[in-house]
């Protein structure tokens, strides 16, 4: 069977294509491959990048009925269950998503800030909740997981850890929704994600004037001050207590400095955001992940484009969606999983990298990139999939990078739409 009539096989079955949640692609039989393509599909939309999905999706169909006829087997055993396109899990754009998704989504990430911790408290005092561990585990380890070969495999599980506590811990029912950063470049305030609804991740915060640009890269990108500053009055966060952090000082009012060095004592504060399109609507529109995934064909220059180039004032779409979001914690490079938003974002990061690996299976599932030090600094040894990672009081057991390469082996068992 034709790989795009099974991809559109698999989107009938999972409703993807019903216009209750807003998510139609059309299933053209030349969908675009080029980012001129996307330039003459416009910079905003995010549709170009949809399309790439499917492509996406077309090739791992296309290649387990290659590899099947062959008398491979292409599914995985997970759990017992083998994994394939017809039982995979299904991570979806927020907006896509129905009212009761959504609000079950929250409901489970304010369950898991309801929770008790688990970390030590000798190494991390200030937790008071399961959702500050996920926090501090990215605290301790940002320096060796940041401009590194392990960034995308690592925030990859550690995302996926994050869906199976909500989904184990706190009876979350859906998958790890993500924000497609083009879909509101020009306006994140109006997104579904921060307009501040019932559904929403919650809005900006209240906006404090008179505050200084936010330099990037030695200054060689000036972020002006966004839209808000203050503490989120609006949506299912607006009473969020910020615990952890901060460990890169904060300039924002009210933001007292951390009684621990290393960030992990207790702070208790509000949730502060600063969303503005200034970062969105110049590195994270459609023209810009298309540009990402297109023309970067090998691992390290797709990451390395993907986390910025901020000497040469290009910020990058992992960063820029960070400083959309900005404020305090998101702000912040070690504690920014303190805003809930966090999850969205790597989740559309997870996303990216999931589209570049399919458009090229074979050639692009196994493959790492870069050193084992953030940027190369000190010099050290080139990343190996051998290498391990553990997340602590999260998933403790030890795991390598080679088994966290294809989201539809190992661990794993999810693709994206």
């Amino acid at each position: 069977m034709h790989s795009r009539v099974v991809a559109t096989l698999v989107l009938l079955t999972i409703g993807f294509f019903s216009q209750a949640n807003g998510a139609a692609i059309s299933a053209r039989q030349d969908g675009p491959v080029t980012v001129e393509d996307a330039l003459n599909a416009g910079v905003t939309g995010g549709d170009f990048i949809d399309e790439l999905a499917l492509t996406a999706l077309e090739n791992i169909s296309e290649l387990a009925s290659t590899e099947e006829t062959q008398g491979e087997v292409q599914a995985r055993t997970i759990g017992g269950s083998r994994c394939n396109l017809f039982n995979t899990t299904i991570r979806r754009e927020w907006g896509s998503l129905s009212t009761s998704e959504r609000k079950a989504y929250i409901d489970a990430v304010l369950c898991l800030q309801a929770k008790p911790s688990k970390s030590d408290p000798v190494k991390v005092p200030g937790a008071r909740s399961r959702y500050d561990d996920f926090v501090a585990v990215h605290v301790n380890q940002t320096l060796s997981i940041h401009g590194t070969a392990n960034f995308l495999s690592w925030h990859r599980y550690y995302t996926w850890s994050y869906e199976q506590a909500l989904r184990n811990e706190c009876g979350y029912k859906g998958a790890q929704p993500y924000w497609n950063w083009a879909k509101s470049a020009s306006n994140p305030e109006a997104s579904p994600v921060f307009d501040g609804s019932a559904t929403s991740m919650s809005g900006n915060g209240e906006y404090i004037a008179g505050r200084n640009d936010t330099l990037v890269g030695g200054g060689a990108i000036k972020l002006p001050p966004g839209n808000g500053g203050g503490c989120v009055k609006s949506g299912p966060f607006k009473d969020m207590v910020v615990n952890l952090g901060p460990v890169i000082a904060s300039t924002l009012p009210g933001v007292n400095k951390n009684p621990l060095a290393n960030g992990l004592g207790y702070n208790p504060r509000c949730l502060r955001r600063d969303i503005s399109n200034y970062s969105s609507s110049r590195w994270s529109r459609t023209i810009d992940i298309a540009e990402l995934i297109l023309s970067n064909p090998t691992i390290s220059k797709f990451q390395t484009r993907m986390q910025g180039d901020f000497a040469n004032g290009f910020l990058g779409v992992h960063s820029a969606g960070h400083f959309t979001i900005a404020g305090d914690p998101g702000g912040d490079l070690y504690v920014s999983p303190g805003d809930p938003a966090f999850f969205l974002h790597h989740a559309q990061i997870d996303r990216v990298w999931w589209i570049w690996q399919n458009l090229d299976i074979r050639n692009r599932i196994n493959v790492i990139g870069d050193t084992i030090t953030i940027n190369n600094k000190p010099p050290s040894r080139d990343g190996s999939l051998d290498d391990t990672i553990n997340l602590g009081v999260i998933a403790p057991t030890d795991v390598k990078l080679r088994t966290l390469m294809n989201t539809m082996d190992g661990p794993f068992c999810y693709i994206y739409l």
